[in-house]
């Protein structure tokens, strides 16, 4: 496990810019030019609900350096439940982790997955690098596809395995920049494509958060017999508001979460 939360989150960072060129771009584009003032409210991850590679398996990663619990989330039309993880120190980034539930899918998926998983070494979940490890198993390009027809995360998990799958701009913390539309008003300009599924702003002012987010980058993926370019990661835009109490919010709003997932859809 890592002993230092600024060493993790670079070593995230530098995997996720590796197939997500775009994140750079999005840097300059927002940041102001005294300081590099782009503040990450959050990052995701993804897996599947399996012992070997469970949700708080991964989690572990971030509770060993003093993250908590907060809130779960189900997402029942993809089959999902995820956990948000918070520092006490407010200035670390955010943790939204999800897993696919295996067990409702056809037995076909099942199969598939149980065998993907089989191929990863147990020991290898506890080493430092895990979270940004990418793919431990061999996949045809054929069984990609058979995955797609039933779950857009089964199919990028089991192409991309264990990576960040988005970073976030707080928006809060931008010196150019006041509201959401402005962000997305200034990405479209320079070109960004934004997920337009549920409306390119997710959430409200009431419900604390807006959100919005590009669509993932296309990148090569290597099946074992083929390469294809696929979604890889994208970059994500937050925006929170205070509650009755002069709070900032700091959990997910299920609706928009549902919305967010499907950056990374096959278009």
């Amino acid at each position: 496990m890592h002993n230092n939360i600024n060493t993790l989150f670079e070593y995230l960072w530098q995997n996720y810019l590796r197939v997500t060129p775009t994140a750079t771009k999005i840097h300059k584009l927002l940041g102001s030019t005294q300081n590099n003032d782009i503040i990450n409210d959050h990052i995701a991850l993804r897996t599947f609900n399996l012992e070997k590679v469970s949700l708080e398996k991964l989690a572990k990663h971030f509770t060993s350096l003093g993250y908590e619990e907060c809130e779960e989330y189900n997402f029942e039309d993809k089959k999902i439940h995820a956990k948000h993880y918070e520092h006490p120190n407010s200035n670390y980034p955010k943790v939204f982790i999800s897993e696919l539930l295996v067990e409702k899918f056809s037995p076909v998926i099942q199969e598939v997955i149980h065998f993907l998983v089989s191929q990863v070494d147990e020991d290898m979940i506890l080493n430092d690098n895990f979270l940004y490890s990418g793919r431990h198993w061999n996949i045809d390009y054929r069984i990609y596809k058979i995955l797609l027809e039933e779950s857009e995360y089964a199919a990028w998990l089991a192409a991309w395995g264990y990576r960040a799958n988005h970073f976030t701009v707080s928006i809060n913390h931008l010196e150019k920049f006041n509201t959401i539309k402005e962000v997305n008003q200034k990405l479209k300009e320079a070109g960004f494509i934004l997920n337009s599924s549920g409306g390119e702003i997710k959430g409200s002012k009431e419900l604390l958060l807006e959100q919005s987010s590009t669509v993932a980058d296309k990148y090569p993926v290597k099946f074992n017999d083929w390469e294809k370019e696929l979604p890889s990661c994208f970059y994500e835009f937050a925006l929170r508001y205070c509650d009755k109490k002069g709070e900032i919010y700091t959990g997910f709003v299920e609706s928009s979460a549902n919305k967010i997932f499907e950056s990374t859809d096959t278009r």
